[in-house]
């Protein structure tokens, strides 16, 4: 049996770190053998063809991975700060920016 974990992140801000933004996805997927469709939750769920399509939480398992198809990736994201949303914003906009390099003449 093949397992495939989806990408589930939290990404912390910049010092001080203030905020932080929890990712949490919800995944349906389908199997191509017996077109039964899954969606993720804490429990182990399987399609009960021979394929053995199973999901639970952000991991997708199966004999053979080529017969299943994700039909959703929804991410559901979170943001637990004590600073404002333009604060937020200004940090993601200075994160972003590209930094010049200043080359001094040395004498």
């Amino acid at each position: 049996m093949v397992e495939h974990g989806a990408v589930n992140s939290v990404v912390l801000g910049s010092s001080p770190s203030g905020s932080v933004i929890k990712c949490t996805t919800m995944i349906t997927i389908r199997c191509k053998e017996c077109r039964k469709e899954l969606t993720s939750t804490s429990k182990v769920q399987f399609c009960g063809c021979p394929n053995q399509m199973s999901i639970v939480g952000d991991k997708i398992g199966a004999k053979d991975l080529d017969k299943v198809v994700m039909v959703t990736n929804d991410v559901e994201r979170k943001i637990d700060s004590h600073f404002s949303t333009q604060e937020l914003l200004y940090q993601e906009e200075r994160r972003r920016r590209k930094v010049k390099r200043l080359d001094f003449e040395v004498r």
